[in-house]
């Protein structure tokens, strides 16, 4: 048996024409079964944008993950990268596949079959997983599998097939030798460039097909109708007209997002409903045009994340249009026993709060438009429930598809990872301006402070650990709405700390007590520091 190069998986013995096995060197093995796992997930990709209701296998292999993350390690997450945690988690998925490929392309080299069992295998893990889905068609599903799983063999064989070095031997000289293993590294380089350039195409446009949001044109075509009970109207002073202040009403494109959605769920209204069941009298069942139909209400409410670290920037303030909570509960019957709403998304997310605040709030809504055109699909669309006063996490369920009326006992996804069963926003104030680095003299301190349900009745600066004093407020739009505030500061060179505080409409002042997010949301006033230039 010929010794191989030591950069070389050494040949076995083999039957002739066996081909794609003799001395193919540990980098070209690797590249090449890297480049067939990358394959197999673009055309894995390609496949669920084309096939109905097939499933991303990446993406449903990351809502595994993130059903099984234990909730201390999620909140490291968020505080961590905050919104790009689930980018993140993709890109390590994809990462993790690449590497699997290259061990295969190894094993591959040794055995094919290994190689390719080992791609069919993972292809088939990532359609066990995703069958646990109830919105994707298993059918399809497993044939976006088989596409995969396909790819990634044909890819691997062909790469490994261009990765075998040609038998330079017979070459009468060391020059011509080596000028045949400098074509073979090119003919490897062309072929492992190709296959990286489809498999990167080809994730392009799976993402594309996939996200081809035919929710976009459905949203198109939806009429705002006009509420029974409109919010009031904006008070002339509400926006203050401070540079860099946050706007009274955060643009939808802005508005931050926190869920368990890997990827935004695409829900057609033609095969939607909404159902009300569970502990009730009556269950109801409602279409989309059925709740468009019902009289609406209009309200200003800040909604906020329980993970929201003092000063940041997981909170938003929105006009809300929908359904009012109550009113539908009212019609189907709320039983003694049904003391909590669960609210169940299209995506298996659920999250409840209690019955009594539903029926006491009355801008609890099932809402279907935001800032005045239907949910964006990032938001929710077609429906989603706004609760004033509670944190996202116990109430603002996305993709809404069923309000079940159930005891105390079960509970929402968030619960067991370690947060509390009870959500209630905390009175809340955040500086917006100035900026860290400004030059001395007269400049504006502001920002937005919070408490849903009971208001802002004062917001208090402090300068460099000196006195409170008291800020001016902007015009308020509601109790569940965040309000602006200002105050003129003559800026002395110098590192300077400011620090707010607000007091709610009940006469509470926001607390000093710095506490972490978990297990019901951070405590504490927001501080910044500021260097004034001369």
């Amino acid at each position: 048996m010929t010794a191989s190069r030591p950069d070389s998986v050494p040949a076995l013995e083999q039957p002739a024409g066996a081909g794609v096995r003799r001395s193919v060197p540990r980098s070209r093995a690797g590249v090449a079964g890297a480049l067939a796992a990358a394959m197999a997930l673009a055309a894995g990709e390609v496949a669920t944008g084309v096939l109905p209701d097939a499933a991303s296998l990446v993406v449903e292999m990351a809502d595994r993950v993130v059903a099984w993350t234990p909730g201390n390690v999620e909140r490291v997450a968020i505080s961590s990268v905050g919104t790009a945690d689930k980018p993140l988690l993709v890109t390590g998925i994809v990462l993790v596949s690449i590497l699997f490929g290259a061990v295969l392309g190894e094993l591959a080299v040794r055995r094919f079959a290994l190689g390719a069992a080992g791609i069919a295998a993972f292809a088939v893990l990532g359609v066990v997983v995703a069958s646990a889905d109830p919105r994707v068609s298993l059918a399809n599903t497993v044939l976006v599998g088989i596409v995969a799983a396909a790819a990634g063999i044909a890819t691997l064989r062909l790469l490994l097939r261009s990765a075998k070095p040609t038998d330079v031997e017979a070459q009468p000289s060391a020059h011509l030798r080596e000028r045949q293993r400098a074509l073979d590294r090119r003919g490897f380089l062309r072929a492992a460039m190709a296959a990286a350039v489809v498999a990167s195409v080809g994730a392009v446009a799976g993402k594309l097909l996939a996200t081809r949001e035919r929710v976009n044109v459905i949203r198109a075509g939806i009429k705002l109708p006009t509420p029974f009970r409109k919010a009031p109207p904006v008070p002339a002073g509400a926006q203050l007209e401070v540079a860099g202040i946050t706007p009274l009403f955060v643009p939808n494109a802005d508005f931050y997002r926190i869920d368990t959605a890997i990827s935004v769920p695409q829900v057609d209204t033609g095969n939607w409903s909404l159902k009300v069941r569970g502990r009730v009298d009556r269950p109801l069942q409602f279409s989309y045009d059925e709740l468009l139909a019902m009289p609406h209400i209009e309200a200003d409410v800040t909604l906020s994340c329980v993970s929201n670290e003092i000063g940041d920037g997981l909170v938003g303030n929105a006009r809300w249009q929908g359904v009012a909570l109550r009113g539908v509960l009212e019609r189907a019957g709320v039983q003694p026993a049904g003391v909590q709403i669960m609210g169940r998304s299209v995506d298996g997310f659920n999250a409840g709060f209690p019955t009594q605040i539903a029926m006491q709030q009355p801008n609890a809504m099932i809402a279907l438009f935001m800032n005045g055109e239907p949910l964006p699909a990032r938001h929710g669309f077609p429906a989603r429930l706004v609760i004033p006063g509670l944190y996202g996490y116990v109430s603002a369920t996305k993709w809404l598809s069923v309000i079940d009326l159930t005891d105390a006992d079960e509970n929402g996804f968030w619960i067991p990872r370690g947060w509390s069963k009870l959500g209630p926003v905390k009175t809340q104030s955040r500086i917006d301006v100035p900026a860290r680095s400004i030059k001395a003299g007269r400049t504006a301190i502001a920002g937005v402070a919070w408490a849903p349900t009971r208001g802002i009745a004062r917001v208090e600066v402090a300068i460099d650990g000196g006195a409170w004093q008291e800020a001016t407020l902007a015009d308020a739009l509601g109790v569940d709405a965040w309000r602006q505030w200002f105050m003129a500061w003559e800026a002395t060179p110098g590192r300077h700390e400011i620090t707010v505080r607000a007091t709610d409409g009940t006469g509470a002042v926001q607390t000093d007590k710095v506490t972490r997010i978990a297990p019901n949301g951070a405590d504490g006033h927001h501080s910044i520091r500021v260097q004034v230039s001369a």
